[in-house]
């Protein structure tokens, strides 16, 4: 499987997986879970005919590890980014002191009057560092790097998650808790 391939697919997989799975004719279950073979007949039945050796490449191959198996390796599911209903059974965790978050510079405005908030998504994600950070939001055009004081707002009862790739996850953040570091 090509480098673009895979890229390919995996786009088309977070699509499914995290927004449309009756694109395809699959059911996640409450966790986001489907069965692995269920979601390579689907993807064969709509265009995409893949083997679960391809499955396995884009899994492993994905820099920003998107997906996940679970422990026996039977079923995927997308590691955060949904906007249809599930339930990730991430536990609470502290966060560290501090978070970063990117956002393009035209949403700036709004961010720093409103704070953060997940917009269609379960909840809003924050990197551990900067410059992951400012890969996210370079991804719809020129990028603003906020610094988002995790410590501060952990006080405040706010409950952070942290998913399987390392993404940490917040229900808001408000405008108090941000600092703009550049943009």
């Amino acid at each position: 499987m090509r480098r673009d391939d895979v890229v390919r697919v995996s786009k088309r997989l977070s699509h499914v997986l995290r927004h449309r799975p009756d694109s395809i004719g699959v059911t996640l279950d409450e966790a986001g879970w489907v069965d692995a073979g269920v979601l390579l007949d689907a993807l064969a039945a709509h265009g995409l005919p893949l083997t679960r050796e391809d499955l396995d490449r884009v899994v492993a191959g994905n820099d920003k590890r998107r997906f996940a198996y679970d422990d026996g390796g039977t079923r995927i599911r997308a590691s955060q980014g949904h906007s249809v209903p599930v339930a990730l059974g991430y536990a609470p965790e502290p966060p560290p002191a501090v978070l970063f978050h990117g956002t393009p510079v035209r949403t700036l405005p709004a961010v720093l009057a409103e704070g953060l908030r997940p917009g269609r998504r379960h909840a809003v994600h924050l990197s551990p560092d900067e410059a992951t950070a400012r890969t996210v939001g370079e991804r719809r055009g020129r990028a603003a790097v906020l610094r988002v004081d995790a410590a501060g707002l952990a006080a405040t009862g706010a409950v952070f998650t942290r998913s399987a790739n390392g993404v940490w996850l917040v229900d808001a953040v408000p405008p108090a808790f941000l600092t703009v570091l550049d943009g």
